[in-house]
């Protein structure tokens, strides 16, 4: 169900993340929602700790691609101060597709955040 839904958001123009897997090391692609704030640029998290944060994590860098871009990135995890703006200003957007996960994780710990760096 979960490729199904993967392939779906892909059709529908959503960013991709490529990152390397922490154990397999083959490149992992997951379709992404892309915050900009205040000049800047995020990936939320609003599942918690999922496998993409593991991965971004453990590599450190990326690939994000559009349908016009492929654009190698530096990702650095914010502290947990500087969370429940960002996750105001994302839940704006995506509130709709994400409200389980946020009710389900409430705490803004729970959920890792990377600030999109260039290479």
């Amino acid at each position: 169900m979960k490729e199904v839904a993967n392939r779906v958001t892909r059709l529908l123009g959503n960013p991709i993340l490529d990152v390397k897997g922490r154990h397999s090391g083959r490149l992992q692609s997951i379709p992404i929602n892309v915050l900009h704030h205040d000049g800047e640029r995020y990936l939320v998290a609003p599942r918690g700790e999922t496998d993409w944060a593991r991965n971004v994590r453990a590599a450190e860098s990326a690939r994000l691609r559009t349908r016009r871009n492929v654009e190698e990135i530096r990702l650095v995890e914010l502290d947990t101060d500087a969370k429940p703006e960002l996750i105001t200003a994302y839940r704006k957007l995506w509130d709709r597709p994400t409200k389980v996960q946020w009710m389900a994780l409430p705490d803004p710990a729970d959920h890792p955040i990377f600030r999109i760096e260039d290479t």
